[in-house]
């Protein structure tokens, strides 16, 4: 079918306010389109044109060869060209002229050619041709203006028509490869630094979702660049995904541009990016950095400078996504094209997933390729895909094929310490291949494991025993020494980790301690040794690595570690029922194997002593011999000095649980200090002495010298808990409280002016218990009376004190008497002590009556 074209050029003079008119318009086109197109012909010259150009400057010049998406679904192809002016137009010697082909929705071009093809079409005018081109009216549109058609007869714009003249058609071209293929391979080539970032992004337009509002420009000093451009993007490019590729090879204004892709002279880029837009400078220095991390893009580039453009269409032909990198990576390696890492890595991994999709050729040579001695980047995930691929190849294909895949695999697993690969089978090694590999590597896999200096990982010993058992390599001597250094690093690393999540070392742990059971006996063991030191670190550890412990060994303690979490959420606070569930989970009994008894301890109790109940159901489960070699006794000392303190009583006997359970802290100490001499020592000793020296304050007779022995043991004890510190006070002052404390004592203690214990006595003597004593025992209140006046120049810190019990405690007490009990403790004073004693009493006591007579008289005054 015929196609329309459409002229239009520069505005004629005395147009003024116009950049161009039509000069010829074929059928189909609409004055709606027109308004569409006209902006799309435009033609903004760059700065400096001269005003008289040569030919050579004229050629020069930038075109603007476009393809452009129409609204209503139609397309444009058109050319605008500057052209020499012959009087008037944008310049004073340059015009320009464009030349466009429209094309219905659904029309292809002529020959099925893509639209960049006819960059250089022969058959492009440079001005209005001498054949008859009428303007087509479409049904119902009016003329320009409403004008009546006579009007337009004497118009200046009608063109001279030349009889017989021939309308060529500039998308019809010759047969064969057009003008845009030739020289790419050249073009690719000194474009080298920035194909795969422009390819990159080029691909990115060409997607459907790609709206064309934020083109992607091209800096070119030639506009025949960007057409070249375009050229490597059809090429490249699936057929659909080139035909989506809208573009402009010249304009000054990219940021009101149409097209997906733009080109613009270097004076412009500043412009561009000012817009925001994705700017490539291909006519600069080269960038410093790889363009990009499309592995598609830089696999297509590689190919393009290896002049291999026909390899495109063979990758097409392989399944997979039209821009996956993988059937084109393997379509270059199979040519021999050298690849970069993240391509390689791509083809292994498409390979793998598709094991079938080539055949024994081309499956050689990709083996090949991805095994050559030649390479030194590979990487991590490289070597992950070309696992897989082994994977997926072994069994399909003959050994000697996968063979160099294997030798590749266990090689880098000894040399690159990459212990995420996927292992081959044992199987892999079987003939030669397997000797020569194994006679390699044999040596630096004992030499790494044996050494005791460096520090490795839990993967890469995991890794270098799973190569050793696979290569046959003998290991035993080194053994032992692995064994016992990979255990606490299991420990470790786990806990660095954090979390609850499996650490990242347990698969491949797992399948090691399932493929040797020699490595598992010893693991286990050696961790079942070690777990007495921290129990709660290998019952962590359990919790999220699941161990293969439910053989024949014995290992009491992993037992036990296992065991500790379904005993805590089944029993919950109850640490005791905890304890002896766990103990039983071990299957020894403590008396056989004392060490359970630390494990025990250490789960229940890991962060916390036990209370003094709890600490003596431990001491009476086992012997102090099994505590001393569990190293449990110090648990139970810790229990004994941080019991609380307990209630005052001024009778001696306990005050209520805390006071009981002081009792229980002090005879619990008596007990540790028998039961481990000489392991006791120090200010935990001191501690215990000082809760010994309580226990019998309470209930015996200690040595003389009360109140010098606590002040040395806490001393001793520094730093002494507070609560321990007031235990000691409260049983050395109820003891000085007591009537029947022996007068020595209580000498040295008034004498002794120790602030800290006077304060006691003072704190203690204002209880509730010692004020309901004095008013309900005279003799009590008598002995009171004694002591507190009987010392009225011990040091600075007794007088005072005693003044004021004197007047705030006994003197409320007496009041509270009857006139016959306050007679028996005068009496009693005065038996007790001397007949001056008792004048001092009733003298005391009289200042006290005559006071509240006096203030009796003054309150009847006042109210009378």
């Amino acid at each position: 079918m015929s196609l329309a074209q459409v002229h239009y050029t520069s505005a004629a003079p005395g147009d003024e306010g116009t950049a161009g008119r039509f000069t010829a318009v074929g059928p189909g086109v609409s004055g709606a389109l027109l308004a569409e197109i006209e902006p799309l012909l435009r033609h903004e010259l760059p700065d400096g044109v001269p005003d008289h150009p040569s030919d050579g400057e004229l050629r020069s010049l930038p075109q603007a060869f476009t393809y452009a998406a129409l609204s209503d679904g139609s397309r444009l192809v058109s050319r605008s060209a500057p052209v020499r002016a012959t009087g008037g137009g944008v310049g004073p010697g340059v015009r320009f002229h464009a030349h466009a082909v429209h094309l219905p929705p659904g029309v292809p071009l002529p020959g099925d050619r893509l639209p960049v093809e006819a960059w250089r079409s022969p058959h492009w005018g440079a001005g209005t041709p001498g054949g008859a081109i009428p303007v087509h009216l479409p049904p119902g549109v009016p003329l320009p203006g409403d004008r009546l058609p006579v009007e337009a007869w004497r118009s200046p714009h009608w063109v001279a028509v030349t009889p017989g003249g021939a309308i060529p058609d500039p998308l019809t071209l010759p047969p064969g490869p057009t003008a845009v293929s030739e020289g790419l391979d050249d073009f690719a080539v000194s474009r080298g630094p920035w194909l795969a970032a422009v390819l990159a992004d080029l691909r990115r337009a060409s997607e459907p979702t790609e709206s064309g509002g934020r083109p992607v420009v091209l800096v070119e000093r030639q506009s025949a660049d960007v057409a070249r451009w375009l050229g490597l993007a059809s090429v490249t490019l699936p057929r659909e995904s080139a035909e989506r590729l809208t573009f402009t090879t010249y304009t000054r204004r990219p940021g009101s541009s149409a097209g997906r892709v733009v080109g613009v002279l270097p004076e412009d880029a500043e412009t561009a990016r000012a817009a925001g837009l994705r700017v490539h400078v291909c006519a600069g220095q080269p960038p410093s950095a790889g363009g990009t991390d499309d592995a598609w893009a830089a696999t297509a580039a590689r190919v393009w400078r290896s002049r291999s453009p026909e390899l495109f269409r063979e990758a097409r032909e392989l399944p997979g996504e039209p821009f996956a990198a993988g059937p084109l990576a393997v379509t270059a390696l199979c040519a021999g094209i050298t690849l970069g890492p993240d391509e390689r890595a791509a083809a292994a991994g498409w390979a793998a997933d598709r094991p079938y999709a080539l055949d024994a050729k081309r499956t050689g040579q990709l083996v090949e390729a991805l095994t050559s001695p030649g390479i030194d980047d590979r990487t991590g995930p490289e070597f992950d895909a070309v696992g897989r691929l082994f994977g997926a190849l072994e069994g399909r294909c003959p050994a000697a094929v996968t063979a160099p895949l294997a030798a590749m695999l266990v090689t880098e697993a000894v040399r690159g310490g990459n212990g995420s690969l996927e292992l081959p089978r044992r199987d892999a090694f079987v003939g030669p291949e397997g000797a020569a590999v194994a006679e390699r590597l044999a040596p630096e896999i004992l030499t790494e494991l044996s050494d005791t200096a460096g520090t490795r990982s839990v993967a890469r010993t995991v890794q270098l025993l799973r190569v050793a058992r696979l290569l046959g390599v003998d290991g035993t001597d080194a053994l032992p020494g692995v064994v016992d250094r990979l255990a606490p690093a299991l420990l470790a690393e786990a806990a660095a980790e954090g979390g609850t999540d499996t650490p990242d070392f347990a698969p491949a742990l797992l399948e090691l301690l399932d493929e040797q059971f020699e490595v598992r006996t010893a693991l286990l063991g050696s961790l079942d040794r070690i777990a007495p030191q921290d129990p709660g670190a290998v019952a962590r550890f359990l919790e999220r690595v699941t161990l293969p412990f439910t053989g024949t060994q014995a290992l009491p303690h992993l037992r036990m570690c296992a065991e500790v979490p379904g005993a805590m959420a089944t029993l919950g606070g109850d640490r005791p029922a905890v304890w002896h569930r766990v103990l039983r989970a071990a299957g020894l009994s403590p008396f056989a194997e004392p060490l359970v008894l630390r494990t025990a301890v250490g789960l229940v109790w890991e962060d916390r002593a036990p209370t003094v109940d709890e600490a003596r159901l431990l001491l009476d489960a086992a012997t102090s011999d099994s505590h001393r070699v569990a190293g449990t006794w110090a648990r139970l000392v810790d229990a004994a000095l941080g019991a609380p303190a307990a209630e005052p009583s001024a009778t001696g006997t306990p005050a209520g649980p805390s006071a009981a359970s002081t009792d229980e802290a002090a005879a619990l100490a008596h007990d540790l200090l028998r039961g481990f001499p000489g392991e006791i020592g120090g200010r935990e000793r001191a501690g215990l002495l000082l809760l010994d020296l309580v226990r019998e304050l309470r209930t015996g007779a200690p040595e003389p010298g009360w109140a010098e022995t606590v002040r040395t043991l806490c001393a001793q004890a520094e730093p002494v808990e507070p609560a321990l510190r007031e235990r000691a006070h409260a049983a050395l002052v109820e003891r000085l409280l007591a009537p029947d404390r022996p007068g020595a004592e209580l000498y040295d203690f008034v004498h002794g002016d120790d602030t800290e214990l006077i304060a006691a006595y003072d704190r203690i003597a204002r209880t509730e218990t010692v004020r309901t004593r004095l008013r309900t025992q005279p003799a009590y209140a008598a002995d009171c009376f004694t002591v507190w006046t009987a010392h009225p120049h011990a040091g600075r810190t007794w007088p005072p004190v005693a003044a004021a019990l004197l007047d705030e405690v006994l003197r409320p007490a007496v009041r509270a008497m009857s006139a016959e009990d306050v007679a028996e403790v005068e009496a009693t004073v005065g038996r007790t002590g001397s007949s001056g004693r008792a004048d001092a009493f009733r003298t005391w006591n009289r200042s006290s009556t005559l006071g509240r007579l006096g203030r009796r008289i003054a309150g009847r005054v006042r109210r009378g």
